[in-house]
């Protein structure tokens, strides 16, 4: 799943344990969201969507990479 994460993130100059303590998750699943080796649970997606005022869609994209 491809994503924003990491450019909504460095455009607030947060680091990932920043994002991390926003969403409760932990750095190392901000880090593999980021790198696209771990997909959020929707629960996840819809804290970041909230969390950015933006719509899930304009963070996540199912599209391959």
């Amino acid at each position: 799943m491809k994503n924003r994460l990491k450019v909504l993130r460095a455009e607030r100059d947060w680091t990932q344990a920043e994002l991390a303590q926003r969403l409760s998750v932990s750095r190392q699943t901000i880090n593999a969201i980021e790198k696209g080796k771990y997909d959020p649970s929707l629960t996840l997606a819809f804290k970041a969507a909230r969390l950015f005022a933006l719509p899930i869609e304009a963070i996540f994209s199912d599209e391959p990479e």
